[in-house]
């Protein structure tokens, strides 16, 4: 049973940002001052990644450990659990379409938890590894 009604619930899923959160915020901050330029959640690319690199052909999402079921962070609301199992389930499926997508168009995919944004460089390290990288 939700402590909430479903008026109050709705409103406080409302406020759930999907773009431009503080983790997205601060992840661009640290790839712009590395000279990455990118377009962020285009629609013009399957999935919507968080961030693209058309230059470089890659793509980047930066994954809530809640949203996309972390190993270790996620879990599952005790109440509504069907619900949030089906919910939480088709997230990672599509996570899985979004990877097979990008790899089958010879693009390369950063997926980033949000528990990992903190440490940047390491992130960012790979990511010029591979955009950097002489090409053949």
């Amino acid at each position: 049973m939700d402590v909430f009604s479903k008026k109050k619930r709705s409103e406080i899923m409302s406020k759930i940002k999907s773009k431009d959160t503080k983790i997205e915020i601060l992840f661009r901050k640290v790839l712009w001052k590395n000279g990455f330029r990118y377009r962020k959640n285009s629609s013009k690319y399957f999935g919507k990644p968080d961030l693209v690199l058309p230059k470089y052909k890659t793509v980047i999402f930066i994954d809530s450990c809640f949203w996309h079921n972390c190993p270790k962070h996620g879990y599952l609301p005790k109440s509504n659990l069907k619900y949030w199992r089906k919910k939480i389930e088709r997230n990672k499926e599509r996570d899985k379409e979004v990877n097979r997508h990008y790899k089958k168009s010879g693009w390369k995919i950063f997926r980033i938890w949000e528990h990992n944004v903190k440490k940047t460089s390491l992130a960012i390290q790979k990511i010029k590894q591979y955009c950097f990288r002489p090409q053949l």
